[in-house]
Parts: C-alpha cells; sequence; structure tokens
C-alpha cells in the first residue's frame, strides 16, 4: 500500500518503477508477500481521506467492489478498557473489507497512471550510489540478476522485511536508530460465513479489547462484517495468553475474554478457512530522520515504522505521510536539493504520533519488552485514560475519542479546551453494562432473545 501510494504521488513528477516480489494478481486475491493480509484490518477515516485526496473517488470504487462504509459509532459494537461505547450518530468511519480487496483496488488504479511501470517477481539486492546520494537499485529479476536501474530517488517501501537500513550502512552512510517495543502479541484469524440477513440489516463490527491497566495478558476478539457475506474474525493475545492455530480453541477463547459475545456470536457459525496466525506485530521504529541520509533516498510505510496491528495505524500513518511529501513536491519539485532527507523529516510527525500512541499502552502488558516510559507520563496516562472513561458516558468526548483514533487529528486535539475542560469533569458512570446490540441485531444473529441494551 505505501508503495502503491509512493508511486501515485511521484507519478505526477517522474516515471516510477515499482519492483515487487510477487506477482501481483489482477483482483483481490492472496498474494505471497503480505501474509499478514489474513487478519482484519482497518482502514480509518482519516486514513481514507488521506488516499481520497491522492487517488479521488478511491472511496468509491472500495465499495463498489464490496467494501462497507461504516458509520463510527454508529456502526460499532465495541468494549473498550473503560466499557462498552454507546452508538452515537456517526463522528467518524472505517472502510470495512478484507486487505486483499483494498488493495487490488487501488493497485488497479496506481497502475494505470500513467508514467508507472511494475518489475513483477524481481527483488532488490542493494542500493548503488555514495555517502552522498543515491543513484540506483540492483535488481534480480527473472530475466537478469543484478540488473542496474538508475533513479533520481529511490524510496524503500519494503516493509517489515526491508534492508535498506543495512544497505545504508554499508555504503558508509552511518548507522540508522532503531527503538523497539514487543508486547509477544499473536494474531488468529478465521473467516465465517454470516448470519442470513446479518449483511443486508448491516450487523456492526463488533470487538472486545483488553484493559493494559490490568497486569495480565491482553487479549481481544473482533469481528468485521466483510465483502462476499463474509465475517472476518481475528483474536489476539499478548505474551502469556496468545491464541493458537488449534480451531477447536478459537470460539473458546473469544468467549473467555471480558465478554463473551465475539465468542457468542461465533459459536456454531461455520468456518471457511482454517485459521491464520501470525506472531510477527512489534513496533519498530527506525529514525532515518536521526541519519545523515544520502540524497536521492527516503523510506515510507513499515520501512520506517512498524505498528502493533492492534491499533490499525500502519496505512493511515503511510497515506498521511506521504500528503507531506506531495507538499514539499508541489513546493520545489523533485530536484531540489536535499529532496530524500526533506521527505523524510516530512513523515517523521504522523510517524510519531502513531508510535506514541502504540507503544505507551503496549510496554504495559506483562513481559513487555523495549523502551519503558518518559518520566511525567504518568501524569499524561491518567488524563487520557479519564478521556476514555469519559468517552463511554459523554457523546462530545466519543467524538474527541474517535478524533484521534482514527488519526482524523493528531493527539493534541485532546488538549483543546472544550475537550479539556469535559475530561476533568468527567465520571465514567452509567456506562452501559451489556453490548448496545438492537433487539434486531440480536435476533439475526441467533442470540435467542438475551436482554441487550
Amino acid at each position: 500500500m505505501a508503495g502503491l501510494l509512493a508511486a501515485a504521488v511521484l507519478s505526477e513528477y517522474a516515471t516510477v518503477t515499482i519492483v515487487d516480489a510477487d506477482v501481483l494478481p489482477e483482483g483481490p486475491e492472496p498474494r505471497r508477500g503480505l501474509p499478514q493480509a489474513r487478519h482484519v484490518h482497518v482502514m480509518w477515516s482519516g486514513g481514507a481521506r488521506a488516499i481520497e485526496e491522492i487517488l479521488p473517488g478511491i472511496t468509491d470504487a472500495w465499495t463498489a467492489a464490496g467494501a462497507i462504509r461504516r458509520r463510527l459509532p454508529t456502526d460499532l459494537v465495541t468494549m473498550t478498557a473503560h466499557g462498552w461505547l454507546p452508538r452515537y450518530g456517526e463522528k467518524q468511519f472505517t472502510v470495512s473489507c478484507s486487505r486483499d480487496l483494498l488493495d487490488s483496488v487501488v493497485r488497479a488504479r496506481v497502475t494505470a497512471m500513467p508514467g508507472v511501470g511494475v518489475l513483477q517477481r524481481s527483488r532488490v539486492r542493494g542500493l548503488e550510489g555514495t555517502t552522498a546520494r543515491i543513484t540506483g537499485v540492483r535488481v534480480d529479476t527473472p530475466q537478469e540478476e543484478g540488473l542496474l536501474l538508475p533513479a533520481d530517488l529511490v524510496v524503500d517501501a519494503g516493509g517489515r522485511g526491508s534492508r535498506s537500513r543495512l544497505w545504508l550502512e554499508e555504503l558508509g552512510a552511518g548507522v540508522v536508530p532503531q527503538a523497539e517495543v514487543d508486547s509477544g502479541l499473536v494474531y488468529a484469524t478465521r473467516i465465517f460465513r454470516a448470519p442470513e440477513g446479518a449483511h443486508a440489516l448491516g450487523f456492526p463490527i463488533v470487538n472486545v479489547q483488553s484493559d493494559p491497566r490490568v497486569p495480565v495478558p491482553g487479549r481481544t476478539a473482533t469481528i468485521v462484517p466483510i465483502e462476499n457475506g463474509l465475517w472476518q474474525a481475528t483474536l489476539s493475545g499478548t505474551r502469556g495468553g496468545q491464541p493458537t492455530g488449534d480451531p477447536d480453541a478459537f470460539v473458546p477463547f473469544a468467549k473467555d475474554l471480558r465478554d463473551p459475545i465475539v465468542g457468542q456470536l461465533l459459536e456454531g457459525r461455520t468456518p471457511l478457512t482454517d485459521v491464520a496466525v501470525t506472531q510477527s506485530t512489534t513496533n519498530r521504529r527506525l529514525h532515518f530522520e536521526k541519519t545523515d541520509l544520502p540524497d536521492g533516498f527516503f523510506a515510507v510505510g513499515d520501512s520506517v515504522a512498524t505498528f502493533n496491528p492492534l491499533y490499525g495505524q500502519g496505512m493511515t500513518v503511510a497515506a498521511k505521510g506521504l500528503l507531506a511529501v506531495r507538499a514539499l513536491l508541489r513546493s520545489g519539485g523533485l530536484s531540489r536539493p536535499g529532496f530524500g532527507r526533506a521527505a523524510q523529516r516530512a513523515l517523521t510527525p504522523q510517524v510519531a504520533a502513531a508510535w506514541t500512541l502504540a507503544t505507551s499502552q503496549d510496554i504495559l502488558y506483562p513481559g513487555a519488552t523495549g523502551m519503558r516510559p518518559k518520566p511525567g507520563s504518568g501524569l499524561l496516562d491518567a488524563y487520557v485514560n479519564r478521556l476514555m472513561a469519559g468517552a463511554t458516558v459523554e457523546e462530545p468526548l466519543t467524538a474527541a475519542f474517535f478524533e484521534v483514533i482514527t488519526m482524523t487529528s493528531p493527539p493534541t486535539a485532546w488538549f483543546r479546551p472544550e475537550v479539556l475542560w469535559r475530561v476533568l469533569r468527567a465520571s465514567g458512570r452509567d456506562t452501559l453494562k451489556a453490548p448496545p446490540l438492537t433487539a434486531a441485531e440480536r435476533t439475526v444473529a441467533g442470540l435467542d432473545g438475551a436482554a441487550g441494551s
């Protein structure tokens, strides 16, 4: 996704070649290079709007292909660390579909752009250039090993497996500082056939989150209605509480959380896939912006920072960062001296904000490893906890919560005066006691008329 969006942004100013190790499918099919696509992916409204700026009309194209635009929190039943959120009118939105569909629509749009070409089944083997300037890459293609691709600019969108950090060191460009926070999170996902009539009714996303304030492994369960009448169900657990690939343990795991609703909804449903498990969920950040980078290079997306997928930040961070790069291009063009370094710095605020949100929670779980919170962070955590508690009972605070979580606004939005005074007087009392499913939703899901709220 980051590479496709980078190509779209740069195609206004240059001829772009995308190098990909896979054979790219024509439609919404899985590809080997993106194994995490099997799990729930969140396209927050902040990310959707950013991609819409890069590719106008993309949201309509997603929904035309089968994705579902879901209103937040209207179409969401979620138990946060502080309790159930009321289903108020729309504050933000998310696009619900498989990652394969999400990518395929963007891929079809970008690869059809004039000046954008793709080298498939090809792998970058190293950077060409000096400590002063990157001049291209060496690529192994099906026809030739070590093919030189000269370039005025090289963008690393290689993801978690990127090796540009090592390649830059080999060129003598210095060490790229790295930070990690690892909660030991494991993901497990299975696709189910949704109940008859659930999609037509607009059945909501259902999610039970963990509470990082409690010193036990953080375990979650989520059902996302996706295209073709399917439910995508993802379980997660931090170190000591991870889900497994055992199909017989999938529903019991979901029923054993802080609330059993996800397990109850899945019980008796027809699974259409095996359980897919992923363990590569470490938060990792490479500080390219702190390195004296050669000109003609910058990194984007998971090559810069990978986040715990639980927070759904990756695609949005990449898209919003590339909007900042586009602003640079429009102000000075690709040929401006030091463009790559300037682009790397422009990406940093989006990465930094997401990093803080993800790692400040993950480091709290038992057995988590990595950088510890900075002195004084306890006061900030107390404020955010108070805001989240207030979001369970006060609509303006619910709106403020989603404004930041969906990456529509930076975390500083939580400190606006109109939010601050509500947080200081928030109590979190009178929170909902049960999942706020409607009677019609409980009926279509076969919950046998159990009491709702």
